[in-house]
C-alpha cells in the first residue's frame, strides 16, 4: 500500500497559484512547497505542471531547480516529474556515476512490472536521444554487461501461471552453476532474464526444498563475494522479495558513515505511491525502529520534512 497522504479537495490551478507565490519575495517559501508537492499524486503533480505553465508561461520544474538548492532540490525535482521520466532520469544518473550503481537497474528492470518498465525506456529515449539498452551497454563491460543488457532488453511475460517441471530442471541448473561457481553461465543469465516472476519464484522456492538453502546465501557464500554476484543476488532479491530488498537498502543507507542520501530518496519517491506502507513493515520488524523515526534521526531541514510527508508520517 501507498504511504502518500493526499487531500480530499484538488484544484491544480490553486496549487499552481500557491507554488507562485511561495518563489515571491525575498525567500522561497519550501515549507509551502513541501505543503503542497509533498501530498499530491503522479496525475496531480502533471496537472500542477500544466496549470503553472499555461498560468505564468513559466516551466514549474526549471523554475524549482533554480529557487532550490542541495539534497531537497534534487528530492523535489525528482519526485515532480511523471515516473516513467524519473526512472529514466535515475537509470542514466545510476550509469554516469564515477562508483557505477548498478542496482538502479537491477530495481527498474526486476521490480516494475513489463508494461511499467517499457515506459521508462521509452522516456529513456524521448529524454536522452538513444536507448537504455545501448547506454547500458556502452557504460559496461564483461559479465556484468552480459546480465544488464539482457536484464534491460527483455519484456517478461506477467501471467501467474507456473511449470512446476520446468522450475525443477531450472532449480538443479542454477544450482549446479552455483556449486562449481560458473556465476556467469548463459544458462543462469537466461533464467534470471527471460522467465515470469511467477516462474521463477516457483524455481526459488523449489531450489530451496530441495537444496536446503536459499538460492540469494547460496549466491553470497563464504567466500570473496564479486560484484557480479552482488548483481545477481541483487536480481533474485527484486524478484523474490522486493519489500524485504528495500527495507534492506534503506537500512544500509542509513547507517552508512555520511547517509546515502540518493538511495534515500530513490527508494522513498518510487515507492510512496506504490508499496512502502509494507516496506516500513518489514523496515520495522527487522530494525526494531520505525522508518519515520530513523529518518528524522539522519536527515534535516527541508529535505527531511519532504520525505517525511512522502513516507506518511503525520504531526
Amino acid at each position: 500500500m501507498a504511504t502518500l497522504i493526499t487531500p480530499p479537495h484538488f484544484s491544480a490551478v490553486e496549487d499552481a497559484e500557491a507554488l507562485r507565490n511561495a518563489f515571491k519575495g525575498w525567500g522561497t517559501d519550501e515549507k509551502a512547497i513541501v505543503g503542497i508537492l509533498g501530498h499530491r499524486n503522479a496525475v496531480q503533480r502533471k496537472q500542477i505542471r500544466e496549470a503553472y505553465d499555461q498560468l505564468f508561461q513559466e516551466d514549474l520544474v526549471k523554475r524549482l531547480e533554480s529557487d532550490l538548492s542541495g539534497h531537497f532540490e534534487r528530492a523535489v525535482y525528482r519526485w515532480i516529474l511523471d515516473p516513467a521520466d524519473r526512472d529514466a532520469v535515475l537509470a542514466n544518473v545510476a550509469l554516469r556515476k564515477s562508483e557505477y550503481d548498478f542496482k538502479v537497474l537491477i530495481e527498474l528492470s526486476c521490480v516494475l512490472s513489463p508494461e511499467e518498465f517499457l515506459a521508462v525506456k521509452r522516456a529513456y529515449q524521448f529524454r536522452y536521444k538513444h536507448s537504455l539498452e545501448e547506454d547500458v551497454a556502452s557504460h559496461n563491460q564483461g559479465d556484468l554487461r552480459k546480465l544488464l543488457v539482457a536484464l534491460v532488453g527483455v519484456y517478461r511475460y506477467n501471467g501467474e501461471e507456473i511449470n512446476a517441471k520446468l522450475a525443477n530442471s531450472e532449480a538443479d541448473i542454477l544450482h549446479e552453476a552455483i556449486k562449481k561457481k560458473d556465476f556467469n553461465s548463459d544458462e543462469v543469465i537466461r533464467i534470471l532474464s527471460t522467465r515470469s516472476k511467477a516462474q521463477l519464484n516457483a524455481t526459488f522456492n523449489r531450489y530451496r526444498e530441495e537444496h536446503k538453502l536459499s538460492i540469494t546465501k547460496d549466491l553470497l557464500g563464504e567466500s570473496a563475494v564479486s560484484e557480479f554476484q552482488k548483481a545477481l543476488h541483487a536480481t533474485v532479491r527484486c524478484i523474490n522479495d522486493p519489500h524485504k530488498y528495500y527495507a534492506k537498502l534503506l537500512r544500509d543507507g542509513i547507517k552508512k558513515i555520511g547517509t546515502d542520501e540518493d538511495t534515500l530518496t530513490r527508494v522513498i519517491e518510487t515507492r510512496a505511491e506504490k508499496d512502502l506502507k509494507h516496506i516500513k513493515e518489514v523496515y520495522y520488524k527487522k530494525n526494531s525502529v520505525s522508518l519515520d523515526d530513523a529518518v528524522s534521526k539522519e536527515i534535516s531541514g527541508d529535505y527531511k520534512a519532504l520525505l517525511l510527508a512522502l513516507i506518511g508520517k503525520q504531526d
